[in-house]
């Protein structure tokens, strides 16, 4: 009903004005206000000169009420106008629903949080090769439609998790649903949903959204534009504030299309350099989550172009803190995003992952010669397991290899992936018997699959379980009969949980993500299936040959896997 009682105001406000200026034409020229009246009352004089001087009277102040009213629905329109609506279906719907706009912020505190944030990611300087591979948007493959491609090596540490967002998504809302089958609008949704979600983690008060602004200095571009496609780029990269006036100007009525849009970035991107780059920078902020979903639906260019992952890597930090983040991380001497290589640092996956910018992988906090390093604090939507660990470089804990959804980040040396599974019993609650196993080898570091016999009264009080000192002195020795002075884990197991079966099924399907394309068959990424069979026993080895099974080894002791089609899966 808004919508038609605007349309039908509006047609009333432009019959009034085509009949003020038909009458207007023999009026000297003066203020609006003043040429109006005068035309009116003109027009009744020479309309009416038979009439009384009180019937003009009263038609003067009806056609004046009539006036008034015209300029009430003017200023009515011009405030929608002010409040972001455009000319385009979308934005008149949004003002219909009395959507918000977002506050343009370039505060002297946002930016003084965007030079720390560059400080804190690249250190001192900025290498250009390093910026160039980190310059790319969100990008999905050809032959797999939610699946994104990472161009070159370093922005893994941003799109494999939001890879794992996304996929969290269909487990959770779409189950059974084939992935081949998404549209590439519903993949865009998916990706703004993963987006907003990583973004929620993060438990700010606001969002803060970092966009490009307008050119500002001279830049380098990839291809030269065509003339007619040269305004309509400039409009369609301009964002915030500037997207209303900027299509009216370039007169660019395709840029109300996505697809369109998409196009025109695709002919017309612009390098810039590292500085250049972060002189554009503004930030707009938003109060809700929605807002910000929003915003990316009518603006889904600025995740595609060629800075889209850089943009939405500084809208996390921005959103989180800077001085939040710098505490997470609590030794900030090195650049989150390495000076050579390019690839991300723990804090900055992790920030992907949890919303908090902790530096390890272990639950909790451990003690270090005294100081207390911050580990992952809960349960976690998507996990992270690495084949770091196998390797002793890092002990991953129990809420990252046991999230909330069956999909988990992998990490080799050099490049992170992602596994999944449709399989939600591969993360369903721990069972009694698994979480005395968990506890156990909290106090087992090295792996030995044994601890000392002095830590059982400590095992036993973390599980709830009795621990008064003459039971734990009766089970050291009914443990440790030999009195080795340590207790087996199998021994421990059969004592306190006998025969309790696991909640992990013993065969299930695993699915994996590699967003290089040169790391996929005939260099397209895609999808890659394997069937898993969990062995009995608990013996584990390394497989220098096949890194992959060595780190799903270290959630599965026991696995194997058959991947389909003959082609296996490279962590690298």
């Amino acid at each position: 009903m808004w919508k038609h009682s605007k349309q039908r105001k509006r047609r009333e406000m432009s019959d009034a004005c085509e009949r003020e200026q038909r009458s207007e034409k023999c009026a000297s020229p003066k203020t609006a206000s003043a040429t109006a009246s005068m035309t009116l009352a003109s027009t009744a004089l020479e309309s009416q000169s038979h009439n009384t001087v009180g019937q003009q009277q009263q038609q003067q102040q009806q056609q004046q009420q009539q006036q008034q009213q015209q300029q009430q629905l003017q200023q009515q329109q011009d405030l929608s106008m002010a409040s972001g609506s455009t000319p385009s279906s979308t934005a008149a719907a949004a003002a219909a629903a009395g959507r918000k706009q977002p506050q343009v912020r370039s505060s002297e505190s946002d930016m003084r949080e965007l030079r720390e944030i560059k400080q804190l990611l690249w250190g001192d300087s900025v290498r250009e090769d390093v910026f160039k591979r980190w310059s790319q948007g969100f990008e999905f493959s050809d032959v797999e439609p939610s699946a994104l491609v990472q161009k070159q090596g370093g922005p893994c540490a941003v799109i494999a998790p939001v890879q794992a967002y996304l996929l969290k998504i269909v487990i959770m809302d779409m189950p059974g649903f084939q992935l081949k089958q998404l549209t590439s609008e519903k993949c865009q949704t998916l990706l703004i949903q993963a987006l907003c979600n990583i973004l929620k983690n993060c438990r700010a008060p606001r969002y803060k959204i970092v966009t490009l602004h307008r050119r500002a200095t001279k830049e380098r571009r990839l291809t030269p534009p065509t003339d007619s496609s040269e305004n309509a780029v400039e409009a369609e990269e301009s964002t915030g504030i500037d997207a209303a006036d900027a299509t009216a100007a370039a007169g660019a009525t395709a840029l109300a299309a996505k697809n369109d849009a998409t196009a025109i970035v695709a002919r017309f991107n612009l390098e810039l350099t590292p500085d250049q780059f972060h002189e554009r920078l503004h930030t707009l902020h938003f109060d809700h989550i929605g807002e910000v979903a929003r915003y990316y639906v009518d603006n889904y260019s600025q995740l595609s172009n060629t800075y889209g992952v850089l943009l939405f890597m500084y809208s996390v930090f921005l959103t989180k803190g800077t001085e939040q983040v710098t505490s997470d991380i609590s030794d900030t001497s090195e650049p989150l995003i390495h000076s050579t290589y390019g690839y991300g640092a723990q804090s900055l996956i992790n920030l992907m992952l949890t919303g908090r910018a902790v530096a390890h992988v272990w639950d909790n906090e451990q003690d270090v010669g005294g100081l207390k390093l911050r580990g992952i604090c809960e349960q976690s939507d998507v996990g992270f397991i690495t084949l770091m660990e196998q390797m002793r470089y890092c002990t991953v804990g129990s809420f990252f290899k046991n999230p909330r959804y069956p999909v988990w980040v992998m990490g080799s040396d050099t490049h992170l992936t992602v596994l999944f599974s449709n399989e939600k019993r591969l993360v369903s609650p721990e069972t009694p018997s698994e979480t005395g196993r968990r506890i156990f080898k909290s106090y087992d570091p090295e792996g030995n699959n044994f601890i000392s016999s002095t830590l059982l009264r400590d095992v036993l009080a973390a599980l709830n379980l009795v621990s008064e000192p003459g039971y734990v002195s009766l089970m050291q020795k009914r443990l440790d009969p030999e009195n080795l002075g340590i207790i087996l884990l199998n021994a421990f197991m059969d004592e306190f949980f006998p025969l309790e079966r696991r909640s992990t099924p013993d065969t299930f399907e695993l699915m994996h993500y590699n967003g290089i394309p040169g790391s996929n068959e005939n260099n397209k990424v895609r999808y890659y299936c394997g069937s898993a069979i969990l062995l009995e026993g608990d013996l584990k080895s390394i497989c220098t040959s096949n890194p992959m099974v060595t780190c799903l080894q270290t959630k599965w002791p026991n696995i194997e896997i058959n991947w389909h089609g003959g082609h296996l899966p490279s962590l690298n």
